[in-house]
């Protein structure tokens, strides 16, 4: 027996446009529909609804990112005492897996994590799959999702991973970790926290290829939306978040803080989109869209 699953478009109602029949040089549109076993076509109060219940669904879709990215940032600031920024990361299909899918297991979410590291690591460069190699073989079940994480490793850096079931993949990682640590005195203002560029750069890509090793390893069917942000951690609930200083790295291997970057002290969220049927040269385009519009908010032009 063969079983056809056709989803539902998240993009309907679809309209399908002609000529109309007294006039052909009119062009006229109609929106069909499925009724059991043929075509009818939406009455005016339809389409009202059918348009409604898209707005619907993309509204949910954002509102369940937001979530997701929130309860991350819970995550980390819980247990953090000092200063810090984190990158905040997410990656979900247009159309997740539904519930009935198989699950992922242990040794699959550890292949994929594996695989992604091979794939998009640098080693002059190490992003945060590089961090979690430690915990790779052993991630730690969560909610509906397998769980890596370093935040309670000490001495390590912070980075916390999630590979849900439904094909969504979230990245928390620290960027000011050691960041600071060949700066020239003074180079650092008091009030600010330095983010490394590299890292950065680096946390887009391994974002990027464990996306996409997870959705060819779940055989998601549609397109995969990536937003990444920027964020500092304060001590406590009520100290202001510390200013973002950009630290890169120059010629001969120096770190250094330039003179023109901007200083904020929030990033804007950005977006990317790819496939499970992009190639390496998309991913790496994708990686350095996220990376470009991240450090463009300083006011800096990088390159992966």
């Amino acid at each position: 027996m063969l079983v056809a699953d056709v989803p539902a478009s998240p993009m309907a109602p679809h309209l399908v446009y002609g000529t109309a029949a007294r006039d052909k040089d009119q062009q006229a549109a109609v929106a069909p529909y499925r009724d059991r076993d043929h075509t009818a076509w939406m009455a005016e109060h339809q389409l009202e609804r059918a348009y409604r219940d898209r707005f619907t669904r993309a509204q949910r879709a954002e509102d369940e990112a937001h979530h997701l990215l929130a309860h991350a940032a819970d995550t980390v600031s819980a247990q953090y005492i000092e200063p810090a920024a984190y990158v905040f990361a997410l990656a979900r299909p247009e159309r997740p897996l539904p519930r009935s899918a198989p699950r992922l297991t242990r040794e699959e979410t550890t292949a994929v994590v594996q695989a992604a590291r091979r794939q998009g690591g640098d080693p002059m460069r190490p992003g945060p799959l590089t961090s979690l190699e430690v915990v790779t073989g052993n991630p730690r079940p969560g909610l509906r999702r397998w769980v890596l994480s370093t935040l309670l490793l000490p001495g390590a850096r912070e980075v916390h991973a999630e590979l849900h079931h439904d094909g969504t993949v979230l990245l928390a990682a620290n960027v000011s970790w050691n960041a600071a640590r060949h700066l020239v005195a003074g180079d650092l203002p008091d009030a600010g926290v330095a983010v490394s560029q590299d890292f950065i750069g680096a946390c887009c890509r391994d974002l990027t290829t464990t996306a996409w090793e997870l959705a060819r390893r779940l055989r998601v069917d549609s397109a995969l939306q990536l937003t990444a942000t920027l964020t500092a951690v304060p001590s406590s609930p009520t100290t202001p978040p510390p200013a973002l200083v950009p630290v890169i790295t120059a010629f001969g291997g120096f770190t250094d803080v330039p003179a023109h970057a901007r200083h904020p002290r929030r990033i804007q969220p950005v977006t990317a989109t790819l496939t499970p049927l992009d190639e390496a040269e998309a991913l790496k385009e994708t990686a350095q869209d996220l990376f470009t519009d991240v450090m463009n908010q300083f006011g800096l032009d990088p390159q992966l």
